[in-house]
């Protein structure tokens, strides 16, 4: 069978999400072992493999409600086919440029804001600002300040409940016994970040989907089905993708930002994964690496104000309100580019 060059486009633009997908998992797997590392509760190489095997087994749980969203934030039905797949290369372009920038300055930023960042940029340079879906940007960008402080709030008032209901044991007691609680927490957080992140490349790859008739995702541009297949290949990338590691973003997260026990990383961990799992199931993409950050900022507060260096955390947050209106701009110009040369 010889395929469309159309086709073509799309299997190579669908290996390129994939690739995004696998850079999310490296980007972001400091997101679920950071704590679990630094506290010296697992080996580097053992927490990897826990990060993705729940990152995996996320794939059989909570539906595709946050792919949906992501699948929404271009108007298709306001763009041409055959344009299709070319704004969403722009937006991988701009979304795996900054992922790619911010992994060597070992910023702990959002692959998620950058995959919507590009995606917009993108669809603006093809056909202007009637092809955004304002009301899913509004979303985003309104949880984006929304989440780390649910994050940053539930680690401070949980880890503030952990130290009361510990308050007479010994630290050598307390120590021993969260060891072996962070491995629940570490699971349960990995597991949550495979149900919010691995969604978002599931996002992008429907409308690529659509854009060649593929039967399985339907028709209606407002209402499209995830196939299984691609439930599992994005879900198979991030966590290959984490089993290769970021260890320049592991140290940020796990050492500059406070110092950390086995009660503060489990404390931090569960907070972080009861504020994604909430998300997902509401259908919002957010970040997890915003929300494990400020879940770690807000366990760390419980001690003192002054056991958060809030220096490292400014410039963290500046990398956060950068990332959409700097991703656009990269997925503005790849589409200019794209459309020049194709």
């Amino acid at each position: 069978m010889i395929l469309s060059s159309s086709v073509v486009i799309v299997i190579i633009i669908i290996i390129i999400a994939l690739v995004f997908d696998f850079t999310n998992g490296f980007h972001d797997s400091a997101n679920s072992i950071a704590t679990v590392v630094s506290t010296k509760v697992l080996s580097p190489t053992k927490a990897v493999a826990l990060a993705a095997f729940f990152n995996f087994i996320a794939a059989f749980t909570f539906g595709v409600a946050v792919a949906s969203t992501i699948s929404k934030v271009i108007k298709l039905g306001e763009v041409e086919k055959d344009s299709i797949p070319f704004i969403v290369l722009g937006g991988l372009v701009g979304a795996i440029s900054w992922n790619l920038i911010t992994w060597f300055l070992g910023l702990p930023t959002s692959s998620s804001h950058a995959l919507i960042g590009g995606l917009t940029g993108s669809g603006i340079a093809a056909a202007g600002v009637a092809a955004i879906k304002y009301s899913t940007i509004e979303k985003v960008v309104l949880f984006m300040f929304l989440s780390p402080l649910i994050g940053l709030s539930l680690g401070f008032l949980f880890m503030a409940a952990v130290m009361w209901v510990v308050r007479r044991k010994s630290q050598g007691k307390v120590d021993r016994y969260f060891r072996r609680m962070q491995l629940l927490s570490a699971s349960a957080y990995s597991f949550s970040h495979g149900t919010n992140d691995a969604q978002k490349t599931m996002g992008i790859i429907v409308p690529l989907l659509f854009s060649i008739g593929y039967v399985g995702v339907g028709t209606d541009p407002n209402n499209l089905t995830v196939p299984m297949w691609v439930v599992l290949s994005a879900h198979a990338a991030i966590a290959l993708g984490t089993l290769a590691g970021g260890w320049r973003i592991v140290k940020t997260m796990g050492l500059r930002i406070t110092r950390l026990r086995p009660v503060h990383g489990f404390a931090a961990e569960t907070a972080g994964a009861a504020t994604i799992i909430g998300a997902s199931l509401a259908g919002i993409p957010v970040s997890t690496t915003h929300i494990i950050t400020s879940s770690i900022m807000g366990v760390g507060a419980t001690r003192r104000l002054s056991a958060v260096r809030w220096g490292v955390a400014r410039n963290i947050v500046w990398a956060w309100v950068l990332t959409i209106p700097l991703s656009a701009g990269i997925g503005f110009a790849a589409f200019s580019v794209i459309h020049i040369l194709l």
